[in-house]
């Protein structure tokens, strides 16, 4: 089970865009998340008819690390690491570790 997953709402807690907020657009492969509006860089994009795109330079959100996000906690205000709770009918659900509240998906 990951601890972050598509939809989720991150703080990002390490790099260049340290101390933004946003929801988690998809993951890339096991260990990297594009976060809506971090790690923007700029790309040289060539035209292409067929597709209908124009040519020139434009924004793209680029993956980051899951390392360096953490979930955001509504209850507190403030990001926080995710743990792994057994519920009694054996489902396995995610917590906030520091208020053992369990996470809405």
């Amino acid at each position: 089970m990951q601890r972050i997953r598509k939809g989720d709402e991150v703080v990002v807690i390490a790099g260049r865009d340290k101390g933004k907020r946003g929801t988690v657009l998809r993951r890339v492969g096991p260990e990297h998340v594009v976060v809506e509006g971090v790690n923007r860089v700029k790309k040289h994009q060539r035209p292409n008819p067929m597709k209908g795109q124009t040519g020139g330079i434009v924004d793209k959100d680029m993956p980051i690390h899951v390392s360096n996000v953490a979930l955001w906690n509504p209850q507190t205000g403030k990001p926080d690491r995710v743990g792994f709770k057994v519920l009694a009918d054996g489902r396995k659900v995610r917590v906030f570790k520091s208020t053992g509240e369990q996470v809405e998906a």
